[in-house]
């Protein structure tokens, strides 16, 4: 489905004549951009750019669409104002960062919400790892993003937390216990899936004092790690939002000395006062009052 997103970078394409630096206009990694445009040209059935060395350069087509979609969200601003001053709520864009585990996991019914106290507010979601998020806020290119393990000093939003948990195959002589011990895991072969991120297994090991002692194989998506501890390929310690929800051949447990995820949101130095920035936090903070 086409969104926003996909017309805002088809202009920036046209008007930088190259990928990378139109991504970085609208806040997405290159191959982020890449793959929305490879989406945009597959959903309107006719290519829109020619790639010429490190250029693209628009097709004939590529050109009206973009006239068109200069028109439509012209058009969309001018209603958004309107709606913005009869209401005398805030309105704008909010570029929000994060892990795409969050984003189908913790942040829809947040999302969900805040559209409907906000209407007038647009929020453009942007995927990305947990280093390329803090380079994000920290260049002003999205306006909050989601962070982890945040550090008590720095000013957030909490949004969520789960456990590491242990994975292993059901007939694994470790399954047969209530939980097992951080050491005891990663002593074994081991399936080391990262979900694009510099915080996975191996690091929280190492926070404490720990090794991966036989890593057999490493996977960026957590399905790929369930499949192959079906396998009896190793074991694998990931995070419980990441579970599947069919667990067949597979044992999971605690670890006996829990180790936790924190998730909070945190705003770009240039957009801290914000008033769509401000929207959602006020938001969010009145919820956590509630609870």
């Amino acid at each position: 489905m086409m969104n926003l997103m996909h017309w805002r970078l088809l202009l920036a394409v046209v008007d930088a004549g190259n990928i990378t630096h139109a991504a970085k206009q609208v806040g997405m990694t290159q191959s982020g951009a890449s793959q929305a445009i490879a989406q945009l040209e597959e959903h309107l059935g006719a290519p829109l750019f020619t790639r010429e060395r490190r250029q693209s350069v628009p097709t004939a087509l590529g050109l009206r669409v973009a006239q068109e979609a200069r028109v439509m969200l012209a058009a969309l601003g001018r209603i958004r104002a309107l709606a913005q001053e009869a209401s005398g709520a805030p309105g704008g864009v909010l570029r929000l960062a994060s892990f795409p585990m969050v984003f189908s996991t913790i942040l829809p019914p947040v999302l969900r919400r805040f559209r409907q106290l906000h209407p007038a507010i647009e929020v453009v979601p942007l995927e990305a790892s947990d280093s390329e998020i803090e380079n994000l806020l920290a260049a002003d290119t999205v306006d909050v993003g989601v962070v982890l393990n945040p550090p008590p000093g720095r000013a957030t939003c909490p949004l969520g937390e789960d456990d590491w948990v242990a994975v292993l195959p059901a007939a694994h002589p470790l399954a047969r216990g209530a939980s097992v011990t951080l050491a005891q895991l990663v002593a074994q072969p081991f399936v080391l899936a990262t979900g694009g991120c510099s915080v996975h297994a191996g690091s929280v090991a190492a926070d404490a004092g720990l090794a991966l002692a036989d890593v057999r194989a490493t996977v960026m998506e957590w399905a790929s790690a369930f499949a192959l501890v079906r396998e009896n390929v190793g074991v694998a310690l990931v995070p419980e939002l990441t579970l599947p929800e069919n667990r067949r051949g597979l044992r999971v447990l605690p670890l006996a000395a829990p180790v936790r995820r924190r998730f909070a949101l945190a705003a770009a130095p240039g957009a801290a006062g914000s008033p769509a920035v401000q929207a959602l936090f006020g938001m969010l903070r009145q919820d956590d009052n509630r609870v």
